[in-house]
């Protein structure tokens, strides 16, 4: 079964997350310099199936666009140009970077580990893809 993998965007670096074969658990995968992103998933995409990406989506509390929506926006249709084939689905990751830091901080995660900011975006990623898993999981208990 192909994998899901998400996509925590950012304008410097980039976190990614991927489910297991099953779909059944996310666990992160890298942080990419964000210059070399669809390199990587072309790369990535060669070796493993993937069968949807899931981009976290920059909202405010009150649902309007961030500064960085645009950007995310704009990586989205380069990624759709780079995997025509491939469904992308935009999932709200309001507070998922403050998740991520209390994640982080409850493992036990030594306070300078949680300055490394890539890690904090791939246990975003991390957060965004179980999210987004759940979720899928609702909709189909629902039919």
């Amino acid at each position: 079964m192909p994998r899901i993998v998400a996509i925590d965007y950012g304008a410097k670096r980039t976190g990614l997350a991927v489910t297991d074969p099953l779909q059944i658990i996310a666990t992160a995968l890298e942080t990419v310099r964000t210059f070399l992103l669809i390199d990587f998933l072309k790369k990535y995409t060669e070796t493993e199936p993937v069968e949807a990406f899931v981009v976290g989506m920059p909202k405010r509390l009150d649902s309007t666009d961030t500064n960085n929506t645009p950007l995310v926006k704009g990586f989205i249709k380069q990624l759709q140009k780079a995997f025509p084939d491939v469904p992308i689905h935009q999932h709200d990751e309001r507070f998922t970077t403050s998740m991520a830091l209390q994640a982080m901080i409850a493992s036990g995660t030594k306070k300078s580990d949680r300055r490394q900011k890539g890690a904090i975006d791939q246990v975003s990623a991390t957060i965004i893809l179980q999210s987004y898993m759940s979720q899928q999981s609702m909709r189909a208990h629902r039919l």
